[in-house]
């Protein structure tokens, strides 16, 4: 997707549950930044719910988008914020669960290096790996 002198580079944008099984999975260019992405991985989320993102995600946009339906933002302000907002840091170590299925997904070969040259044949090879990743939950 996106070029670099190292090469494609794509980022992979996951919402995950509480249960750490992936839910939405979106692919970027590399150069690309985080917060775009975030209204479309967050089209269905229900009101009442907490979203845990990191700091890449800290904008007013994604933080109106979220409490516009009804959810709490729980995102670490960036060191260039002047505004305070309610951050728990409890509810923050939830984070680890994204974390944790970016550790599975890269434990197969062909996801953690990148063969597929196509965004396409790389996000359905991602969505292989997530459907796995369900069945053995259940």
């Amino acid at each position: 997707m996106g070029r670099s002198r190292g090469g494609l580079t794509t980022k992979i944008h996951a919402l995950v549950d509480a249960e750490g099984r992936p839910i939405r999975i979106e692919l970027t260019a590399g150069q690309a930044g985080d917060a775009p992405v975030a209204a479309t991985l967050l089209a269905d989320i229900r009101p009442g719910a907490a979203v845990v993102a990191d700091k890449a995600y800290d904008t007013d946009g994604v933080r109106a988008f979220v409490q516009d339906r009804g959810a709490w933002p729980n995102i670490p302000p960036r060191s260039i914020r002047k505004a305070t907002f309610s951050f728990s840091r409890w509810v923050y170590r939830q984070r680890n669960l994204v974390e944790r299925f970016f550790n599975r997904i890269k434990q197969m070969r062909g996801i953690a290096t990148r063969y597929d040259r196509r965004a396409d044949n790389f996000l359905a090879a991602i969505k292989l790996v997530a459907a796995r990743l369900w069945v053995n939950a259940l």
